[in-house]
């Protein structure tokens, strides 16, 4: 055996014989998260509540009559498991509906193409865009090129086929081209956008996604093509041939308001205190959203509700949000359930001890992040005794940002935490028409339900302040 393995086979035996420093109540609290998270691998509370949700509504674009009717179906939902403090938040949203969109490659020998217009996007003008298409393999040459000099053509940005990988890294680096990419072009002269689609998947389903306002408006329409097109594209053009495409959408923008659902599970001996479990209620309209993110609505829901019918109720409170308007971009920062929620709050914020948020789909969960300060503490060696079983260990890095949803109560100086979801196959299904409940697994799913449940309640009944454990910022 090497050296570094007997160093780490003595640190392994070093943890394992480590105390919990914990009094007789703390391995009472111990022993009720692991009773907790046995019991969760075998609820039906997660699936019962995502099945209903994308069968009852289907897909829930944001500000639409469906996820209207699914929050005010949620709500009722959770009365009905016991919630208490039920209530449904609304704040203004301009909405934004798909219309009809389609794509083909003109020429003597025409091909369909299998197109999405992008969230928020114009329509074109009535009878579509027919143009060249100008093809760049980085948004970067795309800026680089004179402004103005693609004139009357349509910009493709095609940066390769996404990389599948457990933590979703390959997603950001193309994500942001789809959000800048409309304005950029627009400004080099182009009719209108192409970007081969934000996916790690080789189906010809394309996956839509927001773009972004630039001083209030989306300039020109924007379109994914799915990948098995792109790449006819590309070799359409190492042939040599011009490709000219036309572009059709019938997209429109509406005024409409979201809503944020908000439940508690009040917390026993500390109620002031509030431990909030994210998610989102809307969905693209490609498919019923089940992974993205009725599944992080399930997970969150079934997990405060195994712990409030545990016949122990926790000392501080827990409180799920499913939030509204996740997914879209708006000409303002007000249109977005994780802003308005906050703003809401106003100083209640301090009585915000952590929120954590589920939407990353329905595979498991492989790791835990704590707040910045909790690294090697005596609590996370307890979180990790307990969810090591289930295959869930401690991540080397502390959470900072926590998704979307509960960002913005990270910005206002709350702590987050995460349970990191297996993402390998999450792009293959992300904003597309395959986003279905038959994608969920579960078992999987239940993983999940535990994770959440054994962490928050050993959260909702630890003394652990996690504010004050957060490394002071540098003195200017």
């Amino acid at each position: 055996m090497s050296r570094r393995l007997l160093a780490a086979s003595a640190l392994a035996l070093a943890f394992a014989a480590a105390p919990f420093a914990a009094s007789a109540q703390d391995e009472a609290t111990i022993r009720q998260a692991e009773l907790l998270r046995d019991k969760a691998m075998t609820s039906n509370v997660a699936l019962d509540y995502v099945t209903q949700l994308t069968t009852r509504f289907g897909p829930r674009p944001a500000g639409s009559h469906s996820e209207q009717a699914a929050a005010a179906w949620a709500a009722d939902y959770l009365k009905g498991l016991g919630f208490q403090n039920v209530h449904i938040q609304e704040f203004p949203l301009v909405g934004w509906e798909r219309g009809q969109d389609s794509g083909s490659i003109l020429g003597d020998n025409p091909q369909p193409l299998a197109v999405a217009a992008l969230g928020h996007s114009p329509a074109t003008p009535e009878g579509g865009i027919e143009a060249e298409v100008v093809r760049f393999t980085s948004l970067e040459a795309l800026q680089a090129v004179p402004d103005g000099s693609l004139a009357g053509k349509i910009a493709l940005v095609d940066v390769g086929q996404m990389h599948a990988m457990q933590d979703g890294s390959g997603y950001g680096p193309q994500t942001r081209i789809r959000g800048a990419g409309p304005d950029v072009a627009a400004k080099k002269g182009a009719a209108a956008f192409l970007i081969r689609s934000v996916g790690s998947d080789e189906n010809r389903l394309p996956h839509t996604g927001t773009t972004r306002y630039v001083d209030g408006k989306v300039a020109i329409p924007g379109f994914a093509v799915s990948a098995p097109d792109a790449d006819q594209i590309a070799r359409l053009m190492d042939l040599g041939q011009t490709v000219r495409v036309r572009l059709s959408s019938t997209a429109h923008v509406y005024e409409t308001h979201s809503q944020n659902v908000i439940a508690d599970i009040p917390g026993r001996t500390r109620p002031n205190e509030v431990i909030v479990l994210g998610s989102h209620m809307d969905s693209w309209d490609l498919g019923t959203g089940a992974i993205d993110d009725g599944a992080g609505g399930a997970i969150t829901i079934a997990a405060a509700k195994a712990i409030a019918e545990s016949g122990q109720r926790p000392e501080r409170t827990i409180r799920v949000i499913l939030y509204g308007s996740e997914e879209v971009a708006q000409p303002t920062n007000t249109g977005n359930g994780g802003g308005a929620y906050a703003r809401e709050q106003g100083g209640k914020v301090a009585d915000h001890i952590i929120a954590g948020e589920s939407d990353f789909g329905a595979d498991r969960v492989y790791a835990f992040a704590l707040p910045p300060g909790a690294q090697g503490t005596a609590f996370q060696r307890i979180v990790t005794r307990v969810l090591y079983p289930i295959g869930v260990l401690t991540s080397a890095r502390p959470e900072t940002e926590g998704g979307a949803d509960v960002g913005p109560l990270a910005e206002a100086g709350v702590p987050v935490f995460g349970l990191k979801q297996d993402g390998t196959r999450y792009f293959d299904l992300h904003h597309t028409a395959n986003d279905t409940l038959d994608k969920i697994d579960p078992a999987q799913l239940n993983q999940n339900v535990a994770a959440w449940t054994a962490l928050v309640w050993l959260i909702a009944n630890s003394n652990v302040e996690f504010r004050s454990a957060m490394p002071k910022p540098a003195a200017q």
